[in-house]
């Protein structure tokens, strides 16, 4: 018997999984794949609630979760042993637009076209300036996603992976158990941390909204700055990599890279970064965001007295790991309801 199963083994299902554990509580990780092979492995790790302009509760929500990860990241080194790629690099966020220009030059965190090149130089002539937003950054989102898995494990948090859930069994206002590819599967408490898949288990507005996305290789590592345009973004890992996207496309489960799709990455961030033309390419992927009507995570309680959302993080399941995590452990362990939702 474990005291919680946690259905889905992304970003949100482990860090929840490992803050659980942390607070005492028995805990397996359901994943129907791989842990950390959805959403988690093919995002950008960028730490931006200014750059994707978040607004309200929301925008409050992500700069939590953005200035808690200086410590959850020491913590998960500290339990695995492995580097994670948290760089506090910052971002600039190019204006495009002359309009724009007008709008944004009464913006506190403005700065002209000739500051935006100090900041970061070889920046294409379209720049007409740009928000300098220095406490956003990134982590290297595959970095974590072992680092969290080592870290799972270290707290021996049993990992079933290649186990689908068939069905969420439920009984009036409870879920009674799991019916899975490894049989019936019960516990106290279960969490739905499926991600863009949680429509196969529950009736929730969640639905798949795809990214295509690609890399390349800067070998002279002048780019230090992650840059966050409207079109597009450019995320510099340390090692010399440069993660380029992402489309944004309604159209299902519908897999695969296309000509179009890479292009249109590619002409625009060429447009804002030219360097990027005599680099190599060195991977291309995709995956699939989980949206949640205006973008805001379903998190807390269910129509189920022993069933909690953790899911529909959208564009930023990287960046709201660390305070998902948290809420939901305080909500588990200590009873407390703080999460966005009620707000």
């Amino acid at each position: 018997m474990t005291d919680v199963f946690v259905i889905g083994g992304g970003v949100i299902g482990l860090a929840t999984a490992i803050a659980l554990s942390q607070r005492g509580a028995s805990v397996t990780i359901v994943e129907r794949d791989l842990c950390g092979r959805g959403a988690t492995w093919a995002a950008a790790g960028m730490l931006a609630p200014e750059a994707e302009r978040l607004e309200g509760d929301l925008l409050d929500f992500g700069i939590r979760s953005r200035d808690m990860y200086p410590q959850w990241i020491a913590n998960l080194m500290r339990l695995s042993g492995q580097d994670c790629g948290y760089w506090c690099c910052g971002m600039i966020a190019p204006i495009l637009m002359e309009g724009d220009r007008q709008v944004l030059s009464q913006h506190p965190k403005y700065i002209n076209r000739e500051e935006s090149h100090k900041r970061q130089s070889g920046l294409g002539d379209s720049i007409l300036g740009s928000l300098w937003l220095s406490e956003d950054g990134q982590v290297n989102n595959r970095k974590l996603t072992q680092a969290l898995l080592t870290a799972a494990r270290s707290l021996s948090i049993k990992i079933l992976e290649g186990t689908t859930v068939y069905e969420i069994v439920r009984d009036r206002d409870r879920v009674t158990h799991l019916d899975t590819s490894a049989g019936k599967l019960q516990s106290d408490r279960y969490i739905l941390a499926t991600g863009a898949w949680t429509r196969s288990l529950m009736p929730l507005p969640i639905k798949p909204i795809k990214g295509q996305m690609l890399s390349v290789f800067d070998g002279d590592r002048k780019l230090q700055r992650v840059i966050y345009a409207s079109n597009c973004y450019i995320v510099p890992r340390q090692d010399g990599t440069i993660v380029i996207g992402a489309t944004v496309e309604d159209n299902g489960f519908l897999q695969g890279n296309t000509a179009a799709g890479i292009a249109q990455l590619l002409s625009n961030a060429i447009a804002i970064y030219p360097a990027i033309a005599d680099m190599q390419i060195m991977e291309t992927w995709w995956g699939f965001r989980p949206h949640a009507p205006n973008e805001v995570p379903l998190l807390g309680k269910s129509d189920y007295e022993n069933l909690i959302l953790a899911t529909g993080h959208y564009r930023n399941g990287i960046l709201f790991a660390p305070i998902t995590a948290k809420w939901l452990t305080d909500f588990i362990v200590d009873g407390i309801d703080n999460s966005i939702n009620q707000k």
